[in-house]
């Protein structure tokens, strides 16, 4: 497995997105995305030259980035390619100087929350559009010690 950043317009990366939205659409009802920043960084895990999962780091509030989009194609979950992914998104958060990162997630995603929590991400208040989201979990790591 290779971690690559991608453009956001990379059509690779752009059936992932559309696959993830599909699924949050799936488990939540057609709710609106919410925005990523136009200077977002993402990251593109490729198996066997196919992209398989995705993630970005945005700007959040002083020296916290934001992660956003993270998924993986189901057909490749179970493989430690999210996990992988995660660690090279925390890295570029730092790279990028960023010494905390948060992120929201929801409560009929199961999976996402076992990740974030076995990699160090606890529970917060919820932030900026999530605080009216009862469905909405917020998490944030310290990334710098």
């Amino acid at each position: 497995m290779m971690i690559v950043e991608r453009a956001p317009t990379d059509t690779e990366l752009v059936a992932l997105l559309d696959a993830a939205f599909a699924e949050l659409v799936a488990r939540y009802g057609p709710e609106g995305r919410s925005g990523v920043h136009a200077d977002a960084r993402f990251l593109v895990a490729v198996v066997d030259r196919v992209a398989v999962g995705c993630g970005a780091v945005q700007p959040g509030d002083g020296a916290t980035g934001e992660l956003k989009r993270m998924y993986v194609d189901p057909r490749h979950r179970g493989r430690g390619v999210a996990r992988s992914l995660l660690k090279a998104l925390e890295e570029l958060a730092v790279e990028l100087g960023y010494d905390r990162m948060r992120l929201a997630t929801g409560v009929r995603q199961p999976e996402a929350v076992a990740l974030y929590e076995s990699s160090g991400y606890e529970r917060t208040a919820l932030y900026g559009r999530y605080v009216d989201q009862p469905l909405t979990l917020c998490y944030a790591k310290n990334l710098v010690m």
